[in-house]
């Protein structure tokens, strides 16, 4: 034999097993506050998903595959149900789920070809195809539907305002459907850490930037955001494997940018979407980060390249920063479902191409 073969007990369904794992507090936590409302978001979204990959791995030619039993539809549903509100309609929530697993997924040759968050990406097509839908001002007003409104189990603290926060942690209806319990998004991303299915890399310069550009820009005005929403992208979205970058000092400075951005959108007055947009620009630079923050060859010496790093490290920073403010001017003259419409084009468009060489070079 020339090279050694490996095998391992790791399969994709085993992964997929654990991130659902990882998400079931969270979904037990959404019922709780919410009840049959959010278990058939939940199930509206799980369905569509599956369905949408059965037929559009079925009708999309050299696709056909039986991945829809690994469980990653699942994930991607349960992902984008813990994005939205609880009043969001289920046809929204089913066409959601579909685009996200055919434009998220299956267009870009399927499992772990996607260059962009499923999820995400299915959010998006929903805040374009029905813009009246998810930035309708009742969508949010949700205290109607609460069915356990709240928790008072540290009651007995001295404090009023550290038992409310205490209790807050456990348990806290507002937000969106995965926002509702800290503790949960926190149990679920130790017990990925701990299966190592992912690493803390990006969670950490995530949070850790963000953290430190709230202090510090405490005192410009407040800022309006929802802490399990930055945890819950921190630890399930930010992290999808094929849309983020694969090398560790690449991941921690792609934590750090998804902050600083994070950041930059709500200074602009991005109210719902400053994550969603975060992630997402940031998954279209992945694998420039990847390929810039490639380790040195053992034995191999790289004399007069860290300057051209640094320089290049610079550039792609700006260009970050630069397609950030366009999007945040976009967003302010309500242009960013234009971006959808344009990325469906170049999506359809690549796939074609791609099967047209495909075809070509089998014949």
């Amino acid at each position: 034999m020339m090279n050694p073969y490996i095998k391992t007990k790791i399969t994709v369904t085993r992964i997929m097993l654990d991130v659902l794992l990882a998400l079931l507090p969270m979904a037990v936590v959404a019922c709780l506050a919410y009840g049959y409302t959010a278990l058939w978001m939940m199930l509206t979204a799980m369905g569509s998903a599956l369905l949408s990959e059965i037929i559009g791995s079925f009708l999309l030619p050299g696709k056909w595959k039986p991945s829809f039993l690994d469980g990653s539809a699942l994930v991607t549903a349960l992902l984008l149900c813990f994005t939205l509100s609880p009043k969001t309609p289920l046809l929204v929530v089913a066409f959601g789920a579909a685009m996200a697993i055919l434009f998220g997924k299956l267009l870009w040759g399927g499992l772990g070809g996607n260059q962009f968050n499923p999820a995400l990406v299915g959010r998006e097509f929903m805040a374009a195809f029905f813009p009246a839908v998810m930035s309708g001002a009742t969508l949010w007003a949700t205290k109607s539907l609460v069915n356990i409104p709240g928790l008072k189990g540290f009651s007995f603290f001295g404090s009023e305002a550290f038992s409310h926060f205490s209790d807050g942690l456990i348990y806290k209806t507002g937000g969106a459907l995965g926002e509702y319990s800290i503790l949960a998004i926190a149990l679920g991303g130790l017990f990925l850490l701990v299966r190592q299915r992912i690493s803390w890399h990006i969670p950490f310069a995530l949070l850790v930037t963000f953290a430190a550009g709230v202090w510090i820009l405490q005192d410009t005005g407040a800022l309006r955001y929802s802490v399990g929403g930055v945890l819950l992208s921190a630890v399930f979205m930010a992290t999808d494997m094929p849309s983020s970058p694969n090398n560790r000092m690449g991941q921690i400075y792609y934590g750090v940018m998804i902050g600083i951005v994070t950041l930059l959108f709500l200074k602009t007055g991005i109210r719902y979407e400053y994550m969603s947009y975060s992630i997402l620009i940031l998954n279209g630079y992945a694998l420039k980060i990847t390929t810039l923050f490639q380790p040195r060859a053992w034995g191999v010496v790289e004399e007069g390249k860290r300057w051209n790093k640094l320089e290049n490290l610079f550039l792609l920073t700006l260009r970050i920063l630069s397609t950030a403010l366009a999007v945040s001017a976009l967003h302010y003259y309500g242009f960013t479902q234009w971006l959808v419409f344009v990325f469906v084009v170049y999506l359809v468009l690549k796939f074609r191409y791609s099967y047209s060489k495909a075809t070509y070079l089998t014949d």
